[in-house]
């Protein structure tokens, strides 16, 4: 029999289940004799054998249901040497589990952080064959990861709603979306929405040219203005200081809820204008998989049984140009894919009269 480990890690997103099931029906039509070892909130699992032996009907009506039947956790990759509260030797308690159970692979649906791990466990010596999750599409190698699509419709959504009640008050309204280091999630929705201003961490944000925008739209005669503005945005100013200097002055300097609410109360105070935030926060993880995330779950995880059938291990499933391929794992572990300034989609967004605040 080959056996099978199979786990989600990190924060959730729409397209996980999508994604196992995708991995199990093919592993259950290609391979004879298999069976798949379903660990309990990620890594975690892994480290405290918590685990349940999975039937194909497990997989069965999940491919629109949003979140993971697995259950997740963070486990934060600059942890994973660090023994726990009772002394636990984690990275030795994950390959004992891994061997007790005499899995032949492990399956690992995780983002950023989780890719480390699983690349550190490959080095460890186990076959390890992952998969591309993350709402915030910054995964190095692949050209879409799984989850992303899904969370711009929500982040969209919440603009389109804003919208409405923006022209009806003749308000400004900034919409934050999530993105802490990368802007994906916000350039996307704030075009599809139709944002006024986009603000993304790769690129600092002057807020004197943010307001200056605002006040060209009022003289237009516009009646309202909406900014997309990412969780992980930041000003010039704050850009240039060192992360020193940074904490000293959030030490000194009024305490925001978040970057939005300190953008809104810059705004209000140089222009005048009355300004409201809103905040989907997970909101944006939330609910089931649009379709393009469904179609895009399950060929990933057609071509990851593949490999486990043909004992590739050590990679990643990526998408590039449309075709589903792979990528070395150890290439792909600790890179992030940032928004380049200078893209063409950046160009293009200003092009149509959308500042980012920067000119």
């Amino acid at each position: 029999m080959r056996r099978i480990g199979m786990l989600t890690s990190g924060g959730d997103c729409q397209a996980l289940n999508a994604t196992m099931r995708g991995v199990a029906k093919s592993l259950y039509n290609m391979v004879d004799d298999v069976e798949i070892i379903g660990f309990e909130d990620g890594y975690k699992g892994l480290m405290y054998a918590d685990y349940q032996v999975m039937k194909p009907s497990d997989f069965s009506g999940i491919l629109t249901q949003g979140g993971t039947i697995l259950g997740t956790s963070r486990q934060p990759f600059k942890q994973m040497r660090v023994p726990d509260e009772n002394g636990l030797d984690k990275v030795e308690s994950m390959k004992h589990t891994y061997k007790k159970l005499k899995l032949e692979c492990l399956v690992v649906l995780g983002g950023n952080g989780s890719q480390k791990t699983a690349n550190m466990l490959s080095q460890e010596g186990l076959n390890i064959v992952s998969l591309p999750k993350t709402i915030d599409n910054d995964l190095w190698g692949t050209d879409m990861t799984f989850g992303f699509q899904s969370a711009v419709d929500v982040a969209t959504n919440a603009i389109d709603c804003i919208h409405t009640t923006a022209a009806s008050h003749g308000r400004v309204f900034i919409v934050e979306v999530m993105g802490h280091k990368v802007g994906w999630l916000t350039l996307y929705a704030g075009l599809a929405g139709g944002a006024d201003i986009i603000l993304l961490p790769e690129i600092p944000y002057d807020i004197n040219l943010v307001c200056e925008a605002l006040m060209k739209r009022s003289k237009a005669g516009k009646r309202f203005s909406i900014l997309a503005v990412a969780e992980g945005a930041i000003s010039r100013e704050d850009a240039g200081m060192t992360k020193k200097e940074l904490k000293e002055k959030k030490k000194s300097s009024v305490i925001y809820p978040s970057v939005a609410y300190e953008i809104g109360a810059r705004i209000q105070e140089t222009t005048g204008m009355e300004v409201r935030v809103t905040v989907p926060g997970h909101m944006q993880r939330g609910g089931e998989p649009c379709s393009y995330d469904r179609v895009l779950a399950t060929r990933m995880g057609a071509v990851a049984a593949r490999l486990i059938r043909d004992k590739e291990y050590g990679y990643m499933v990526v998408v590039k140009n449309n075709n589903i391929n792979k990528v070395p794992l150890s290439e792909v572990a600790g890179k992030l894919k940032t928004v380049d300034p200078q893209c063409s989609m950046i160009q293009e967004a200003k092009m149509v009269g959308i500042s980012f605040g920067d000119e």
